[in-house]
């Protein structure tokens, strides 16, 4: 009787998804707490909500569907569809108008967290990602739009890029929507479409956008996207108003006075600037690199946006009657730290343990006493955890790169000194147990 032959799980990712490894880990948690430090610094108070809302609550959904599967990742629980967050935008509003009575206006929150995108993955963009956001909830006023530019860059320079590095730009939705009238456009649909299209220029290039608001575009994967079906003049009308230098949107040229009152220059008014999301009602901005990325294969690739955001003073009337105008901005966490790896040599110090390697288990009590004593003294510090003879034990300390062994066999216990090898260097040197951890201090 032949046997069922086991399948085995597969070793591989999802597209989309990724590995990160310690380095990138350890300028992450530096980047975080930079931006910790700032925002507590500009009076923002942190917040953290579920990784899952209501489908309907997110905004991402397609009701005709029998699966609300646009952009998002979802399952049916009992009755309701839910999805794991899109952003932390629509989250916010959501908290907000549960909250409204009991928040103050102006309400000032940022928040750090994972986020889910259930789209094609590209260079840099991950199915799943960090995001910080920052956001000013119940004002009109537009020195808090002005303010989360300021704070972005002071965020971004702290971080090691330089003013040269990074450019933010600013435009409005009001200027789009002009535009949308002289086009006689008002299909809600059509508008989406001509968005997305316009939000991948930078990205794409002219020549291929126009596809997008045109007929519709095949990419070199041979997916197609359907177009926004524009006809040649209105094509040509869209291109030379939003290559347009000038600026007469009421709402940016107030927010450029407020940039002058903080000595903020490093911006640019660029009417090209899109965002895809469709809740932005005035002022958008938009963070971009200004040097070259390139990919794991070392080739340069089109990266894009760090981050942006923009006003959105109807987002939290969506979940009831709440005057509640808002803006905020968001920064892709894991791009900036793909990122920042490039343009600054980060010098990461990573601990990795002494390891006390075992002679004889039953002198386990001997080992823990050093050891206790290392760890008092808040030197990382193992005793080896696996099994196997000296050898092994040397071999599984250099392959996790500790600086150095301590070797206390029976002739060390006898004479109450340990051997202390250090691997960088080879040295070996007997040391009282009570001098361990200030010799141990000297070679790290």
């Amino acid at each position: 009787m032949v046997k069922d032959k086991k399948i085995k799980p597969s070793k591989e990712l999802p597209l989309g998804f990724v590995d990160r490894k310690e380095k990138e880990l350890l300028i992450r948690d530096f980047v975080i707490s930079n931006i910790k430090e700032i925002m507590i610094k500009y009076g923002f108070q942190y917040l953290e909500t579920p990784s899952f809302e209501y489908t309907d609550s997110i905004g991402k959904f397609l009701p005709d569907k029998d699966r609300p599967d646009e952009g998002v990742f979802s399952f049916k629980d009992e009755k309701n569809w839910l999805s794991l967050r899109y952003d932390l935008t629509a989250p916010l509003a959501r908290y907000v108008a549960k909250n409204y009575l009991e928040l103050p206006k102006p309400f000032k929150r940022f928040q750090l967290g994972s986020v889910w995108r259930n789209e094609k993955p590209g260079p840099g963009r991950y199915r799943e990602f960090l995001q910080f956001d920052a956001d000013y909830v119940g004002t009109k006023n537009l020195q808090a739009d002005a303010e989360l530019c300021v704070l972005i860059s002071e965020i971004l320079e702290k971080c090691g890029l330089d003013s040269n590095d990074y450019t933010v730009k600013i435009s409005s939705r009001k200027f789009t929507d002009k535009l949308f009238e002289q086009l006689k456009i008002k299909s809600k649909e059509q508008i989406s479409t001509i968005l997305r299209a316009l939000d991948k220029v930078d990205r794409l290039g002219w020549d291929e956008a126009k596809k997008l608001l045109g007929v519709g575009r095949k990419d070199k994967s041979g997916d197609y996207t359907k177009g926004a079906s524009l006809n040649n003049d209105q094509i040509k009308l869209i291109e030379s108003t939003l290559k347009s230098k000038t600026c007469n949107s009421e709402d940016v040229l107030e927010i450029l006075k407020i940039f002058q009152a903080y000595n903020f220059t490093n911006y640019k008014f660029d009417p090209s600037v899109i965002r895809g999301l469709e809740y932005y009602t005035g002022p958008i901005f938009e963070v971009n690199l200004n040097f070259e990325v390139k990919n794991s294969k070392g080739q340069t690739i089109q990266f894009g946006s760090i981050g942006g955001g923009g006003r959105y003073d109807n987002l939290v009337s969506n979940f009831g009657n709440f005057d509640c105008p808002a803006t905020g901005i968001s920064i892709g966490l894991d791009r900036l730290v793909f990122a920042l790896m490039q343009k600054k040599d980060f010098k990461v110090k990573v601990s990795r343990p002494v390891v006390i390697c075992v002679f004889d288990k039953s002198q386990i009590k001997e080992y823990i006493d050093i050891l206790n004593k290392l760890r008092d003294s808040n030197i990382s510090s193992e005793i080896y955890p696996g099994e196997g003879k000296l050898k092994k034990q040397m071999e599984y300390a250099n392959k996790i790169s500790s600086p150095a062994v301590i070797l206390y066999g029976e002739d060390e216990i006898k004479s109450g000194k340990a051997t202390l090898k250090n691997l960088k260097t080879g040295k070996e040197s007997s040391v009282k147990i009570e001098d361990l951890s200030n010799e141990i201090k000297k070679l790290l």
